[in-house]
């Protein structure tokens, strides 16, 4: 029978809208029934996934095709990045703080015409830091899911050059794209750009464009979201804090969410038996990415070498060795 938690996939899946998992979630069950012998009810199951597909394609079929972005051309071309893959907010994994945060940015851009009536704005400038893979990234994806708007990626290698003005003259393309075109703009491994000025590997451009940024981002009253994310914010120049309408501290996940991390890459195992306290508390210290890799580790081994039975000595194994890789 289905697991506890593949019924919350599913039905996270349903609130979230996000048909395309619903329909993997509810195939993965049927294969499982089927595995167990419960062919009937996997057919079942399997009939009305496809039955709900076509109803689906049909519906798009007679409605207007909504067109694609296009990558940036002419002279913005590798300078933006365009991503069009959705993430949803159940996706995610984030203390309840973070995420109150986030959905604070959401409520107020989807309500930005009512906060207009009293001469109010939505956050829209924000500034996310860090340790790597703590879902500073992703974050920014699931703003960009969430109001429906396409997410940008400013290419700092692109962006900055060795040759004096030329790096600030890309930066104004970047922000009249940004003045033009309604996105969320991803700034990522901001420190490369914000580095304090007068630091000892201080370079002239950089400090330059640090200026021009300055100035962009004070001038821009744009509808975009601007999101600039750093692992470094002891690197960041001071005067850049005041620019951004949010400062987010993304942290490494706590027990809880580790334990919802793995359980949301183990759906298909049966995880209640699980040693949970043990698990957590051999995770302390891992990214959230880390755990969600060292939990698909675990799966594999399962699925090879324990006929899917999923173990807690497996998963701290996996978890052990991603603790061993980043000494």
């Amino acid at each position: 029978m289905a697991t506890a938690e593949q019924i919350k996939s599913l039905l996270r899946s349903h609130v979230d809208r996000d048909d395309q998992r619903f329909y993997s979630i509810a195939l993965q069950m049927a294969a499982q029934e089927a595995r167990q012998g419960h062919h009937k009810l996997a057919g079942d199951i399997k009939a009305m996934v496809e039955k709900s597909q076509k109803t689906a394609t049909l519906g798009l079929a007679t409605s207007k095709p909504t067109p694609l972005l296009q990558q940036p051309k002419g002279d913005l071309k590798g300078l933006l990045e365009l991503t069009n893959s959705p993430v949803r907010s159940s996706e995610l994994v984030l203390t309840g703080e973070i995420r109150e945060r986030l959905d604070q940015v959401l409520l107020e851009q989807r309500q930005k015409d009512k906060l207009a009536q009293f001469d109010l704005f939505p956050r829209r400038k924000l500034l996310f830091t860090g340790p790597p893979g703590t879902g500073k990234t992703m974050s920014a994806a699931v703003l960009a899911t969430e109001l429906k708007l396409p997410l940008y990626t400013i290419v700092l290698d692109s962006l900055i050059t060795r040759f004096m003005g030329e790096t600030a003259a890309k930066l104004r393309l970047v922000f009249d794209h940004i003045q033009q075109t309604r996105a969320v703009y991803l700034f990522d491994e901001f420190d490369a750009i914000g580095t304090q000025r007068g630091a000892q590997n201080d370079v002239g451009e950089i400090r330059r464009v640090l200026n021009s940024f300055l100035l962009f981002v004070e001038q821009d009253n744009s509808e975009s979201v601007i999101v600039a994310a750093t692992n470094h914010p002891e690197l960041l120049d001071k005067a850049l804090y005041r620019r951004f309408d949010d400062i987010i501290r993304f942290e490494k996940p706590g027990k809880e969410q580790i334990r919802e991390l793995i359980q949301n890459r183990l759906t298909l195992f049966e995880t209640a038996p699980l040693a949970w306290d043990q698990i957590s508390s051999a995770a302390e210290g891992l990214s959230a990415a880390e755990v969600a890799r060292a939990s698909e580790d675990a799966a594999k081994e399962a699925v090879l070498h324990q006929k899917g039975h999923i173990s807690s000595s497996l998963i701290i194994k996996a978890i052990e060795r991603r603790h061993a890789g980043n000494k």
